[in-house]
């Protein structure tokens, strides 16, 4: 979780990076309430909050690793 800032916004790329699932996946857990929904931040750009991403991995049991 070093790569993680304490405060700011994290995009999707980012995101992806430290939790480690496909775009589509990621986006059917926010729909199912498993993964914290984004910050729309313009019409067209959605960014997660640093402090959602943290608590996402300690709830999850640590980072996730790829196959």
């Amino acid at each position: 979780m070093d790569t993680i800032p304490e405060q700011g916004f994290l995009r999707l790329p980012q995101v992806l990076q430290i939790f480690p699932v496909s775009r589509s996946a990621w986006w059917a857990g926010i729909a199912a309430g498993r993964y914290p929904a984004g910050v729309r931040l313009s019409p067209r750009t959605t960014a997660w909050r640093a402090e959602d991403i943290r608590d996402l991995i300690e709830r999850t049991g640590g980072e996730r690793r790829a196959a």
